[in-house]
């Protein structure tokens, strides 16, 4: 709550484009907020790259955004501060008590285009690569690296606001855990936190035996990674065991790509936690446990694991999308009832930037767009919601356009896109936009030419679209993956993917 007060942008304040963390001293995620659910596996994967590899003292806070230390994509910038008792300093420390950590999309990180989501083919055309660095260091500010952070970006002020929330975010989640340990006792809090481990553990690996063991296997393929490759599959061979054990391995899936599709290790981990998690029907904490009974094998070199310097954009965008779709197809073989069709399946992540004329300033925009959910046995599909991988708010039109040179010219449902059966999918959302400036717009989506499927027999959701109207020009269809300049009065329109059916008619 500290950081979504506190912050500065719309992307973090309003979207709420951000998760926050708590970690014991063996560096085991105590709690999480849920709300992002592509942050799952990559927070853990972080502070474990990290726990061992930096000097951790008292008042002390590092940033890092490095794929190669559990990062997602640059935009996330994550924040991981040590907790020590109360009272504690450099000079005398005290047992190491665990950590906090705020993780923070930030709508601009330089790169090739504004809100650095660009149709890049390497990582350093994504924007500015922080591998691990003290932003505050004995409870001070380092100003040198802040300012670095924002002299990198289009929108420095912005940086320097949603940073300053994520340093006040950690301070809150150290002084409450200082008096948490402070309440309770070290030994009695050690106590809680392995019966709690334990206890989500336990949910998650009955409801691993509830299906039937056997190893199950599916495809399903990206439309293009923007750059010449298309119709590029991952596979997913589901095993499961009596034990209530889980092995998700990833070996056929395609190669890297050249494009941005590519997705590091803890995207991959994190969509595989994410099915896990939703298997348990049950309230059960998000912490380690969770876990412990999904084993991943995702090859190194391939899509679900791309090596340096892949470009990585919109792997956490998009591919983890796909990702819990193939889980879903292979799970539907072993318990069809019990899983759904294909939501929309891309977050139809939408940047705009420029200069503002208007505020006299800078401004990139960045907002994922909702979509159609699949059916259920349970029944139809929502419409126009945020599924999966992607869990935010959509941005107010008032919070837009007192922010930005934008103009919101429709906000509708878009009718009869969900597929039809049994139980129809959700409908997607049509959203109409102006440019009030001069901008660069770019998008980054997926189901453009491979629809969502339907499950049980229910038909396919429509697929998306978009079109890109320029003044005194008709409007003209766009691939899902585009860039460029537009001048002012531009009007763009995006019709977003239906969820699949349920179920035969």
């Amino acid at each position: 709550m500290t950081l979504e007060r506190t912050a500065y942008s719309p992307n973090i304040k309003e979207r709420l484009d951000h998760s926050c963390a708590l970690f014991d001293a063996r560096g085991r995620l105590l709690a999480q907020a849920a709300h992002i659910p592509v942050h799952l596996g990559a927070m853990p994967l972080m502070l474990q790259a990290l726990r061992d590899r930096l000097e951790w003292k008292p008042s002390t806070m590092w940033l890092c955004n490095d794929p190669r230390a559990g990062g997602t994509h640059l935009p996330d910038l994550t924040l991981v501060a040590p907790v020590y008792p109360t009272g504690t300093s450099g000079r005398r420390r005290g047992p190491l008590l665990g950590f906090v950590a705020s993780r923070a999309h930030h709508a601009d990180i330089g790169g090739l285009s504004p809100g650095s989501l660009p149709l890049s083919t390497e990582l350093f055309h994504e924007g500015l690569i922080v591998s691990p660095v003290r932003l505050v260091e004995e409870g001070q500010v380092r100003a040198d690296v802040l300012e670095l952070v924002c002299a990198n970006s289009r929108t420095p002020n912005e940086r320097h606001g949603d940073l300053s929330a994520q340093i006040a975010a950690n301070e809150t989640g150290i002084r409450r855990f200082q008096a948490l340990v402070s309440r309770y006792g070290r030994e009695e809090f050690r106590r809680r936190v392995g019966e709690n481990i334990a206890y989500a553990e336990c949910a998650v690996r009955a409801a691993l035996t509830s299906l039937p063991p056997g190893r199950y296997t599916a495809t399903d393929f990206l439309d293009g990674d923007g750059a010449g490759t298309t119709d590029i599959p991952i596979t997913v061979t589901v095993s499961l065991r009596r034990s209530g054990h889980a092995r998700f391995d990833f070996t056929g899936t395609a190669p890297q790509v050249k494009g941005s599709l590519n997705a590091t290790e803890a995207i991959t981990r994190s969509a595989c936690y994410y099915i896990a998690r939703c298997l348990v029907e049950e309230e059960i904490p998000t912490n380690a446990g969770c876990f412990a009974p999904i084993e991943v094998i995702a090859p190194e070199g391939t899509l679900v694991n791309a090596r340096f310097p892949a470009a990585v954009a919109a792997g956490n965008v998009e591919t983890s999308q796909r990702i819990v779709d193939v889980l879903l197809k292979a799970l539907a073989q072993a318990a069809p009832d019990r899983m759904p069709a294909a939501s929309q399946g891309t977050m139809n992540n939408l940047t705009i930037g420029g200069y503002d004329p208007i505020r006299d300033r800078p401004f990139a925009y960045y907002e994922t767009i909702a979509g159609g959910a699949g059916a259920s046995a349970k029944g139809p599909g929502l419409s126009a919601v945020h599924t999966h991988m992607t869990n935010t708010r959509n941005t107010p039109v008032e919070a837009l356009e007192s922010a930005y040179p934008l103009r919101v010219l429709e906000v509708a449902i878009a009718e009869g896109t969900g597929g039809n059966g049994l139980y129809r999918g959700g409908d997607g959302l049509i959203r109409r936009l102006e440019l009030l400036a001069e901008a660069r717009v770019s998008l980054l989506s997926e189901r453009r030419t491979h629809a969502p499927f339907g499950a049980n027999g229910g038909e396919d959701g429509a697929p998306g679209a978009s079109w890109l109207a320029e003044p005194g020009r008709s409007p003209q269809e766009m691939p899902g993956k585009w860039s460029r300049d537009c001048p002012p009065e531009t009007v763009l329109t995006l019709r977003t993917p239906g969820g699949g059916g349920w179920g035969r008619v």
